[in-house]
């Protein structure tokens, strides 16, 4: 006899095997039940279900972009640098095949590209290797959210990966709005200077300053040094995030706030997927502010976070670090010349979504319909304004009706806003495939103007 139906035998209120328990939603973490974390699930799903849409959905890097028979090469230069720097071939297939080290083994290679191509320089030891940036913004909440009244400031519409990181820890978060160039500085002071009078901290301001995602929007230098002034003034931590700063259009690259930062105001987030190699998972956190504990034992915030870190990941795949690190080392650890090719194609692709917007939709047109873009000057995004609700009911017909996919914008404001508005990434596709999906999102643009004009 089977267990079992043995065990049922003796306790028929048993249930059977593979019985699944029933969990009561209510009584999982909050953050579960909030329609921001369906977000991504909704937008994969759709993709999934018109797979011959032209999708202007995903923020990836091209494909075309990437040789796989180029990763043999990045590791055989990354090995090579070990046995260079005197390890013995022990100690390099350690490297390569243990846990390694909890901060990470390329924080010297990392550093020194950050040197030559943003000017950042910081101690290799302040910088913590992570699983990429997503993992950078979670052990920097935990770290620095010490209080319930602590309250982070995003600038909205905002990246949903830190508005979801804010809330699975419980974390309040308070948007400071967005116009073309950023959030306005002033305004950052004063929405600070609120939260104080509520009796709260606002303790740090995440922000994207070049080519936000969403909205593609840029910060001036001179709106990026009143930025750190009032993060001085206020007493307030700047979270940085910089995934699309090489991928200018027409400009010369703006200083990054890190660059520019003399008083430890900003922790500081990169990313090797839109510059090397998205599937490596691959990010770092600059995190070189001084931590004084008891009896004056001092650390730097990275090694807090490095703690952290051990509970959460452990270490960071060595392999992975691996074939970053030799592609920092084949370039001479200067990723803004090796990216050149990539810088280009997103140029042309933006400036296709660009010209293809404004050849189907001259101005008369677009103002008898209520429609307008942004221009952004680089990244991968550009934001429509349109006359109807462009929600997850409108992207379903678009899908479905046009074969052409795109982002709502709504799930990327904090507290409301961004019905009529939606994201459309120009990274993804070849330029005909842009020329074609612009085509489409034409035709459907047109098909619902005309229900609200009917």
């Amino acid at each position: 006899m089977a267990f079992d139906s043995l065990a049922r035998e003796i306790d028929p209120a048993l249930p059977e095997a593979g019985a699944a328990r029933v969990l009561a939603l209510a009584g999982l973490h909050g953050s579960l039940a909030d329609p921001l974390l369906d977000t991504m699930n909704f937008l994969n799903e759709v993709t999934v279900r018109y797979p011959d849409a032209v999708s202007f959905a995903p923020g990836r890097p091209y494909e075309g972009l990437f040789d796989p028979e180029r990763i043999t090469d990045y590791l055989n230069a990354y090995t090579d640098h070990l046995r260079r720097s005197g390890l013995t071939e022990d100690q390099v297939r350690a490297v390569l095949f243990q846990y390694g080290r909890t901060k990470g083994q390329i924080h010297g290679l990392i550093a020194e590209a950050l040197a030559n191509d943003e000017d950042i320089r910081v101690p290799p030891e302040s910088i913590v290797v992570t699983v990429g940036a997503q993992e950078g913004m979670f052990l920097t909440l935990r770290a620095l959210f010490a209080d319930p009244s602590d309250a982070l400031l995003v600038s909205s519409p905002c990246y949903i990966g830190i508005t979801g990181a804010a809330r699975l820890l419980d974390i309040p978060v308070v948007p400071v709005p967005e116009g073309e160039a950023g959030p306005d500085p002033e305004a950052v002071r004063a929405i600070a200077r609120r939260v104080k009078a509520e009796g709260r901290r606002p303790r740090m301001l995440y922000v994207v300053p070049d080519f936000a995602n969403p909205s593609g929007a840029s910060m001036p230098v001179a709106a990026r040094r009143e930025l750190l002034a009032v993060a001085a003034s206020e007493d307030l931590l700047i979270m940085e995030d910089n995934p699309y700063g090489f991928f200018t259009r027409e400009i010369e690259p703006r200083p990054t706030l890190k660059s520019l930062d003399r008083d430890g105001s900003v922790v500081y987030l990169g990313s090797f997927a839109k510059t090397c190699f998205p599937g490596a998972r691959l990010g770092y956190t600059i995190a070189d502010q001084r931590v004084l504990g008891d009896g004056g034992r001092e650390s730097l915030l990275a090694d807090e976070l490095a703690k952290i870190k051990s509970m959460i990941t452990v270490n960071t795949p060595s392999l992975s670090q691996a074939v970053i690190g030799g592609m920092l080392l084949m370039s001479g650890c200067r990723l803004r010349e090796m990216n050149a090719p990539a810088i280009g194609f997103y140029r042309d692709n933006l400036l296709t979504v660009l010209s293809e917007l404004e050849r189907h939709f001259p101005a008369t047109r677009r103002a008898d319909l209520g429609l307008g873009w942004n221009r952004p000057e680089g990244g991968f995004f550009t934001v429509l304004t349109v006359p109807f609700v462009a929600d997850e009911t409108a992207l379903e017909r678009s899908a479905r009706e046009y074969g052409v996919l795109w982002t709502p914008m709504d799930a990327f404001f904090v507290g409301g806003g961004g019905r009529h508005q939606l994201r459309i990434s120009s990274s993804y596709l070849a330029r005909a495939r842009v020329e074609e999906g612009i085509e489409r999102l034409a035709a459907f643009i047109d098909a619902e103007s005309g229900r609200v004009h009917a």
